[in-house]
């Protein structure tokens, strides 16, 4: 979200994440912002105005926060205790009073018993004196450009007395449509990698180097600059050992089709990716979500790859372990996606146009190695602020 919100002229000055390794990768790809590392439950607007030197006046708070609590019958779902996040998102958004937010969330919260939720989110905006697009909407990240079907809610409001903000219409298509750009496709957004298995030091490290392929012009907007010999850093691809039996099942799938032991999708290099998830926290079992197999190469995508499939810049690194780096791709929403709705609230806000971003400077490499203990110390929180991993017996015979 903070990297389509500056692309879209923003400049974002603060953030909260409790997650001391997720946030030392944020404060690694921005290194100018405030970078609040504790839960938003635990914390004020105030605070963060204090820390981060905020003018009296922002443009906007956005974020997403999970939202479990649906099933206590005759009780508001906002103040189920499973909801606590969202509550105080809504909290924060009133002590700030920016002109807008926007609350991103997953799509499912607008079928069934959970529109009661989303419902109640509305009202309780509205309660504190903030217009909301009622008319809210699950945009597609593929009908802006990005070579991936992944579905969410977006929920804009406005401070009384702000104009509120329109929803972007989309940009691509994926129908046969014959007015806006086709979506790129997967191979347009890997045809140009490295194979990194071709690479043993990816065995060890997750960068490299090297040449890359003739680009597209959808990966010509995410690849870096190149060094005077020609080459680019390839970077967030830390190889994965695979056993040979499951070399040779995924080599058997065909592209477009789940493999049948693993479950795991092997890209249709014509088609889009499917929706990249994040997998599990270290309180619930450190279990990976299903990773797509690559459309040629059998084995999984690596994470670049799947950062490439969600539009990120190859200049944005992720955490140097597959674990860490594919969670924080699949609990992002694409850049793409959020400059489309960052758009739309410049436009409302009259504010400057879209900005073309660089790799930022003085970026600090530990950011991205520490581990739990060492980023806690970083940010000065306890070493236990995200519960110790529960460990269970899986198969991993087909990974």
């Amino acid at each position: 979200m903070s990297l389509g919100f500056e692309s879209a002229g923003f400049d974002v000055k603060a953030a909260v994440e409790y997650d001391p390794i997720h946030a030392a990768t944020y404060k690694f790809n921005f290194p100018s912002s405030t970078v609040i590392c504790q839960s938003v439950s635990d914390i004020s607007g105030t605070r963060i105005r204090s820390e981060a030197f905020l003018p009296d006046d922002i443009d906007v708070v956005f974020g997403g926060a999970p939202c479990q609590g649906f099933s206590l019958i005759g009780k508001r779902c906002l103040e189920d205790p499973r909801n606590r996040l969202v509550h105080d998102f809504v909290r924060l958004v009133a002590e700030i009073r920016p002109k807008v937010f926007v609350f991103e969330n997953v799509k499912g919260l607008t079928v069934g018993p959970h529109k009661k939720f989303l419902h109640e989110l509305i009202d309780e905006f509205k309660r504190r004196e903030f217009n909301v697009r009622e008319d809210y909407v699950v945009l597609n990240a593929a009908e802006f450009g990005v070579p991936q079907e992944r579905h969410r809610l977006f929920l804009i409001g406005a401070r009384k007395g702000v104009p509120l903000p329109e929803y972007p219409k989309a940009t691509h298509f994926t129908n046969g449509e014959i007015f806006r750009p086709h979506t790129p496709t997967v191979w347009d957004a890997l045809s140009d990698l490295p194979d990194a298995d071709e690479f043993p030091e990816l065995l060890e490290r997750d960068w490299i180097v090297t040449e890359f392929g003739p680009a597209t012009s959808y990966s010509r907007l995410l690849r870096q600059v190149p060094d005077a010999k020609g080459r680019e850093l390839l970077s967030s691809s830390l190889r994965t050992i695979h056993t040979p039996l499951s070399i040779k099942r995924f080599a058997e799938t065909k592209p477009g089709t789940v493999e049948p032991v693993s479950r795991f999708l092997k890209l249709n290099p014509e088609g889009l990716c499917n929706t990249i998830r994040a997998g599990t926290a270290s309180d619930r079992g450190a279990f990976t979500s299903p990773r797509p197999i690559h459309p040629y190469k059998p084995r999984c995508i690596t994470v670049r790859e799947a950062a490439r499939l969600h539009s990120y810049p190859d200049w944005f690194r992720f955490h140097v372990t597959k674990w860490h780096g594919f969670r924080q791709v699949g609990n992002s929403v694409p850049p793409l996606l959020a400059k489309a709705v960052a758009s739309e609230l410049a436009k409302a806000l009259g504010l400057a146009s879209p900005k073309v971003l660089r790799m930022p400077v003085n970026r600090n490499g530990l950011l991205l190695q520490f581990g739990m203990s060492d980023a806690a110390d970083w940010f000065g929180v306890p070493h236990n602020v995200v519960p110790a991993r529960r460990r269970a017996a899986v198969d991993t015979s087909y990974v």
